[in-house]
């Protein structure tokens, strides 16, 4: 499959490699991935960690299922590539930037660049079945990308975890809230937003922020 992962991450993340549940996950992957359409492309899968280094990441936000439709998954949480349109919650999220920063609205969902500032666009499932939503869940995916935020957790501080919605949100136990920031609210989709659990929050700002006060680099978003 080509998987391509920056190497920071080859070694933090070596004792998941090895264990047991996750040989499992990957044979089920490969087996998948020759069966169906599955998404993101096999080189991507891991492709926020190829673009966010270990020593880099200083921001994770987290998502559930890659997109399922044609041409829209590319490894990142919420992103997707250039000339795809907009899914609703992406929509959603460039509204809130650009009422809590100014940012105009992009022309472009490709979120890459936020990824090479050190944004970890982290799915918790990461892949599944072309145009069916959860399918590759309770495969082994979620055990990983657990251990991947306990260690961001336990072995970095001052980070920012921005938790969307109900299902992020109890990722959060996860987290030392004394070493880093923990940002939560609805979920950017359309029911949750228009419900008025999305807008209004400001994370953008308030990640910035604390990272100012920290002497880190802010995130051009």
């Amino acid at each position: 499959m080509g998987v391509r992962i920056h190497s920071s991450w080859e070694k933090i993340l070596q004792a998941e490699f090895e264990a047991p549940y996750f040989q499992s996950l990957i044979s089920f992957v490969k087996t998948s991935y020759q069966q169906d359409d599955c998404f993101p492309p096999g080189s991507l899968i891991f492709n926020a960690f190829d673009l966010c280094s270990w020593e880099d990441t200083k921001v994770v936000i987290l998502g559930q299922d890659p997109y399922h439709g044609q041409g829209q998954a590319h490894g990142l949480s919420f992103s997707v590539p250039d000339g795809i349109a907009h899914p609703p919650s992406l929509t959603n999220i460039f509204k809130e930037l650009h009422a809590d920063v100014g940012k105009p609205y992009p022309q472009s969902g490709n979120l890459t660049a936020w990824a090479h500032q050190g944004v970890l666009l982290l799915n918790t499932t990461l892949t599944v079945k072309a145009h069916q939503a959860g399918s590759h869940q309770g495969k082994g995916w979620e055990q990983f990308t657990d251990a991947v935020i306990h260690k961001l957790s336990a072995h970095k501080s001052t980070l920012v975890f921005i938790l969307w919605g109900g299902y992020a949100k109890r990722k959060a136990t996860l987290i030392d809230a004394d070493k880093h920031l923990i940002l939560t609210s609805g979920h950017p989709s359309p029911l949750s937003a228009n419900r008025g659990y999305w807008f209004g929050h400001r994370h953008f700002s308030q990640c910035n922020t604390y990272l100012r006060q920290r002497g880190v680099t802010p995130i051009e978003w």
